[in-house]
């Protein structure tokens, strides 16, 4: 049998000149999801990790990408400027900026951080616009010449969409588990750079040295279009890319918020998960081009039909990921079901080729043809996050969500075959049986769904949360003893009683062993309100002001008695806010003690309220001879930190209390203050029971442990010069590096 090589020596030859490109192509997807995810962790640091916030930057990213296309689809169709040397040039640029990136956010920021939620999309916009319009050009342009080479549209979309996007997944896989905690912010933005200047410098050469790629012609006697290429109304082609677009990043939602529950809000969970998304992506835009050049060439029918089984099924797919998650878990290791994400996504990367194939019929306007696509994908894209990941998640749950998007994705098909007059196949009868019979039994799906994310092996059917709370801003789940779990992790327990201490609720009464005069205190983190009420309740506090970003918190509060009190009290203030940005925003306040019961210091963006950056802030808010006392949950390199950007430290268990004057700590005053201590109206210690009167002495016998006790013991207390010598060695935590996040 005769090779490939020998029958077609042309199309030999053409691939081995064009290979390279699509090597490069794939490398520069690389760089470009390291940008995405520094640059929105920087921002966010910047700017609050609040929903406002995350929704504006990410918002601004995706239509940059978008403005990017369509400015690419105009220069393609510009005919004296060569694509492949505008994608080198492009590629050039986009490294340049990103070398410089974090020091010009950084400079903006000392401007406007802090500032309503209009300039921070303004000064997000004004970061972002610039290098977001290159990378969204490059697609386009690559289209416009490959296009020219093979003369078919899917294939060639499918080929570099597919390329593209495996690079942008192994970038993100490779950074979750190695280079963000290796290189931290700077050095993973330096190493984006390079690979963009390598990819630039490479295509260049390539154009320099090999001048028979530069812009093929079109064939004389297809001028003006393809004609092989279906035909099919192009408004219709955008319609369906945008809704493809949103139905595509509302699951990625809707999947991200699952995943992050499952893994305890992990910060590497986004970026396996992004990793997996796109690497099913990938994978379906491969296989389309495959069947776009062999199968559906021609034939419009079954181009639409085969269509409509990608998204309905990719509707089903990304439907069950959740059920599927919930059960696996109880089996399986957590990193084995993203093959959950990585089919889901798979069946919705192979539709947007395919729709380019059907709707692209012009082989001389197909880069500019496609960037009205890309834009109108992009533009579903970022209308879905915000749909779903800012407005109906604080309404609706999960479940409800998941049903709303599989419903839409039936009704694009119905609405796309019956407007077509194409006639369903078994495959579309079969989804749309299988639809029917997801709705009428998503119930018994999603039966105790976050018991088995949480508890997963250890998970039996008598374990029920009491109350779970969904907002846009996260999950939080109560069991039936009143242990309360923020995000996927143990966040407190709803208990104010010293005498029966379950959540060490003692270091909160702790504060007034070592600060002598509390009037006014800002407390960062609200969980169960525990907290918050004791030290609203301290004899000496006049006023309490608390930031907490979840609201979902308040209305959990109000079912509790022991802490519904805190809700009316007049000395509490709650803002809704993300705490650092909240600081910033209000430069005037200082504060006698500010408090924060962190939680562990390895969940994502928690460096953010720990690094020595955060503590400097925190410094400009402390009164003189102020207190800021926060969980650092035993990280070495927390307690390190705090010691060393203050001079004076005390640990308290997991706290640590740290300040610019020397912190006594008086044993007297703490047993008279608590003496005195009454939540609501009730005394925290009858002294007329001899019992309480032994458990009030067992408390304030922690003090002795400061000069008695094992600095290796965790429920003592500490000085800072033996804690200190104890953790020497250990990294500083900084914004840069991120701390533990990524460990």
């Amino acid at each position: 049998m005769r090779s490939t090589i020998e029958s077609n020596p042309v199309s030999s030859r053409r691939a081995l000149e064009t290979a390279p490109y699509y090597l490069l192509f794939f490398l520069s997807g690389c760089p470009a999801l390291l940008y995405q995810i520094v640059w929105q962790r920087a921002l966010f640091t910047i700017y609050g990790v609040n929903i406002e916030s995350v929704t504006v930057i990410v918002t601004v990213f995706m239509l940059g990408l978008g403005l990017g296309s369509l400015m690419g689809g105009w220069l393609s169709s510009a005919k004296r400027l060569p694509s492949l040397a505008l994608f080198g040039l492009i590629e050039t640029s986009i490294g340049v900026f990103g070398f410089f990136s974090l020091g010009l956010f950084h400079r903006v920021a000392s401007f406007t951080s802090g500032s309503s939620t209009v300039m921070t999309g303004i000064a997000t916009a004004f970061l972002l616009i610039v290098p977001t319009l290159l990378m969204g050009s490059t697609l386009p342009l690559l289209v416009a010449h490959f296009v020219r080479v093979n003369r078919n549209v899917g294939e060639t979309v499918g080929s570099l969409y597919s390329v593209n996007t495996l690079g942008s997944a192994v970038a993100c896989i490779l950074a979750a588990l190695l280079i963000m905690r290796l290189f931290g912010e700077s050095g993973t933005v330096r190493l984006a750079a390079c690979m963009n200047a390598f990819v630039g410098a490479s295509t260049l050469l390539l154009q320099w040295f090999a001048p028979c790629n530069r812009e093929p012609d079109l064939p004389l006697q297809s001028p003006d279009r393809d004609p092989a290429a279906p035909s099919f109304p192009f408004a219709v082609g955008l319609l369906l890319s945008a809704l493809v677009g949103f139905i595509s990043l509302a699951y990625e939602i809707v999947w991200y918020r699952l995943y992050a529950f499952a893994s305890g809000d992990r910060a590497a969970s986004f970026a396996l998960l992004l990793g997996f998304y796109l690497a099913g992506i990938a994978y379906g835009s491969l296989v389309v081009r495959d069947v776009c050049r062999d199968k559906l060439r021609s034939d419009l029918s079954r181009a639409l039909s085969a269509l409509a089984t990608l998204i309905l099924w990719a509707g089903i797919a990304g439907f069950l990921v959740g059920p599927a998650l919930a059960n696996a878990l109880r089996y399986v290791a957590y990193p084995v079901t993203f093959t959950f994400v990585w089919i889901g996504a798979t069946l919705l990367g192979a539709a947007f080729p395919l729709l380019s194939h059907i709707a692209i019929r012009s082989l001389a306007q197909a880069g500019r043809s496609l960037s009205y696509i890309y834009l109108a994908n992009i533009i579903g894209s970022a209308s879905g996050s915000f749909l779903i990941g800012f407005i109906l998640m604080d309404y609706w749950p999960i479940q409800t969500i998941s049903l709303f998007l599989l419903g839409l994705s039936a009704i694009t098909v119905i609405a796309l075959l019956l407007t077509n007059n194409v006639s369903m196949t078994r495959s579309a009868i079969g989804g749309l049986a299988t639809t029917l019979a997801l709705f009428l039994f998503s119930g018994q799906l999603f039966s105790q769904f976050y018991e088995k994310m949480l508890f997963k092996s250890e998970f039996t059917v008598d374990q029920t949360f009491r109350h779970v709370t969904e907002t846009r801003n996260g999950i939080i789940a109560v069991s039936q003893d009143g242990i309360v779990f923020g995000g996927g992790v143990y966040d407190g327990r709803f208990n104010t009683d010293l005498n029966h201490d379950t959540n060490g609720i003692f270091r909160a009464f702790a504060l007034a062993a070592f600060h002598p005069h509390l009037s006014e205190v800002l407390m960062i983190g609200l969980s169960s309100g525990s907290w918050a009420q004791v030290i609203a309740n301290h004899p000496d506090v006049q006023r309490l002001t608390i930031i907490e970003i979840n609201p979902g918190y308040l209305r959990l509060i109000a079912k509790y008695p022991q802490v519904a009190g805190l809700l009316n009290n007049p000395k509490v203030a709650i803002h809704i806010d993300d705490g650092r940005r909240w600081l910033v925003r209000n430069p005037g306040r200082k504060f006698d003690a500010i408090v924060m019961n962190a939680s562990f210091n390895w969940r994502a963006h928690n460096s953010n309220l720990l690094s020595t950056e955060f503590l400097q802030l925190v410094r400009a808010h402390l009164k003189p001879g102020g207190i800021h006392y926060y969980n650092t949950t035993m990280s070495a390199e927390v307690l390190l930190t705090g010691a060393t950007v203050f001079p004076y430290s005390l640990r308290v268990w997991n706290f640590l209390a740290v300040s610019d004057r020397p912190i006594v700590v008086d044993k007297s005053r703490w047993a008279s203050c608590l003496a005195q201590y009454r939540i609501d109206g009730r005394s925290v210690f009858d002294l007329a029971d001899s019992t309480q009167r032994a458990r009030l002495n067992e408390v304030v016998s922690l003090v002795d442990t400061l000069d008695s006790g094992d600095p290796a013991r965790e429920k003592i207390m500490e000085r800072g010069d033996s804690l200190r010598r104890r953790v020497l060695g250990k990294r500083i935590v900084t914004d840069d590096n991120m701390g533990t996040e990524w460990k």
